[in-house]
């Protein structure tokens, strides 16, 4: 052999000294099979962001009524994180899985029959239940790919385990784009009464005998009680669709409820078209999970057993929480989630009402949004290697409080454009947050510590039920300060990350 040879072969190995691997070989096949679990959650998650939307009009209620479907989802998380991380102390990470596929199976079956009853009630409960089987789910995955590894290479190993979580949040994207609202009768009602449809926009509840002196055309007047006691706006003309920002999602409402009141029967059919319409991808996925199921129940998976038994509950929260790291980080955790699920959810309704997209076109963009999270993804999983993470934290977040300042402050496609801009600054932050908050931890200490942080998930139940308040109260646009409040707390975190936390870590291997 050359004295090249031998040198490059040196090399290669110093180098491999120095950068241990990411994924150790004999995980590679664990770590697959808990990385599709990333995707599956993700499906959950972007398929019902879209449905915030259908339920409003469906059901006929205020955008923040209808975020009463996030709340249920979100809180799911914070109510079974805790138990979940018992389970897994007593069990094993495989066996908290296979709960977590049961769980979620089972919620996604419970759209049958909430669509036969066309209960909105049944639907809240079924994705609440749904996501106590996603709260087993991230509580076990996150810290069973930490520990598949060196710890050195264990933030990059989570943020390539995250990298797929968009994949499946972009096929559940795309099934509410291409599957689920081309069959929307309520979207079809809507095109038609935007295109001034006369057989639809009498549902107006247009009165030429209401005295009218000095009103501007399209103006509202009072409110009107329909034959089956809902209230309506009435309309002195069918108010101009085409140049006036947000009237046709304005008088969505009137208009549905008009036709529910004038023709019981054709809505009835309606509704019920749209809710089996709904119910169609929650039995598909119902039946993945379950095909998931199987599969791990079958496979030999690593345990980590640990030869000490873990130390009691209390010992171990309060040693954690006694880590401002950790504690920080679980609410930086809280306000990332948050502003994610706001940013999702109603860039759906930013479309329909500033730039008066169709509910397809509106999920279009969010398609694209996520695309570009995906994309940001893999590049910051890269630049990790590079980077230290609390600046990527703090830079990206920045970003994205610029981004959401644009939503805001400036007009039609251009604002809508900055909204899908925050995605490639949001890609890094949960996998990164995620580590920073659990790094250095033991094994006790990870299962424990992934738990609260999959509680702060909860942020997406509050602050997204906030935000629909918000929405009725003053608008979208500036709905959207509340996100740019959430990035700039997820900001100082990562300051603080690079200016304390990491050079503790540094301080301590030396």
């Amino acid at each position: 052999m050359s004295t090249e040879a031998i040198s490059e072969n040196d090399s290669i190995a110093a180098d491999s000294a120095v950068r241990p691997a990411v994924v150790p070989r004999q995980y590679l096949l664990p770590f697959i099979l808990t990385t599709c679990c990333f995707a599956l959650w993700g499906f959950a998650n972007d398929f019902t962001n879209p449905l915030v939307k259908v339920y409003e009009n469906v059901f006929i209620i205020s955008t923040s009524q209808a975020s009463w479907l996030q709340f249920a989802f979100y809180t799911g998380y914070f109510c079974m994180a805790l138990p979940a991380a018992f389970f897994i102390r007593k069990f094993s990470y495989k066996a908290a899985i296979m709960v977590g596929f049961a769980f979620y199976a089972l919620g996604a079956l419970f759209a049958v029959p909430a669509a036969s009853s066309a209960s909105f009630g049944l639907f809240l409960l079924g994705s609440y239940i749904l996501t106590y089987g996603l709260a087993f789910l991230e509580t076990a995955c996150n810290p069973y790919i930490l520990a598949m590894g060196p710890r050195e290479t264990a933030t990059q190993r989570l943020n390539l385990a995250q990298a797929f979580n968009p994949i499946g949040s972009l096929v559940g994207m795309s099934v509410a784009t291409l599957v689920l609202a081309p069959q929307l009768m309520t979207g079809d009602f809507r095109t038609k009464l935007g295109s001034g449809d006369e057989s639809y926009t009498k549902h107006l509840v247009v009165m030429d005998d209401v005295e009218l002196a000095g009103l501007p055309a399209g103006a509202k007047l009072a409110n009107v009680q329909l034959a089956d006691e809902s209230v309506v706006k009435v309309y002195n003309a069918v108010p101009d669709f085409e140049n006036t920002v947000g009237a046709l999602d304005g008088a969505m409402p009137n208009a549905l409820k008009a036709f529910r009141a004038n023709d019981p029967a054709g809505f009835q059919t309606m509704q019920d078209a749209d809710l089996g319409t709904v119910k169609k991808p929650y039995i598909i996925v119902a039946g993945i999970v379950i095909a998931f199921l199987a599969i791990f129940m079958f496979t030999k998976m690593p345990t980590f057993k640990q030869e000490e038994k873990d130390a009691p509950f209390w010992e171990i929260a309060s040693r954690i929480f006694a880590r401002s790291r950790f504690r920080e980080g679980v609410m930086a955790q809280l306000f990332y989630v948050g502003a994610q699920i706001m940013c999702w959810t109603f860039i759906v309704h930013y479309g329909m009402e500033q730039v008066d997209l169709t509910l397809g076109q509106a999920q279009g963009y969010n398609i694209v949004a996520m695309v570009i999270f995906l994309c940001s993804r893999w590049i910051c999983t890269f630049l990790l290697r590079y980077i230290s993470p609390g600046k990527m934290l703090c830079f990206f977040s920045l970003g994205a409080l610029g981004f959401t300042v644009g939503a805001i402050m400036l007009p039609g496609f251009t604002g809508l454009y900055s909204l899908i801009g925050i995605s490639s600054c949001m890609s890094l932050m949960f996998p990164t947050i995620y580590g920073i908050a659990l790094h250095g931890m033991e094994e006790e200490e990870s299962k424990l510590g992934s738990a609260f942080l999959i509680m702060s998930i909860v942020g997406g139940a509050l602050l997204t039920k906030f935000q629909g308040g918000l929405i009725d109260a003053y608008g979208i646009r500036t709905s959207f300060w509340l996100p740019a409040f959430c990035f700039v707390m997820i900001a100082i975190y990562g300051l603080r990350t690079f200016t304390r936390f990491e050079k503790e870590s540094r301080t301590l291997s030396v």
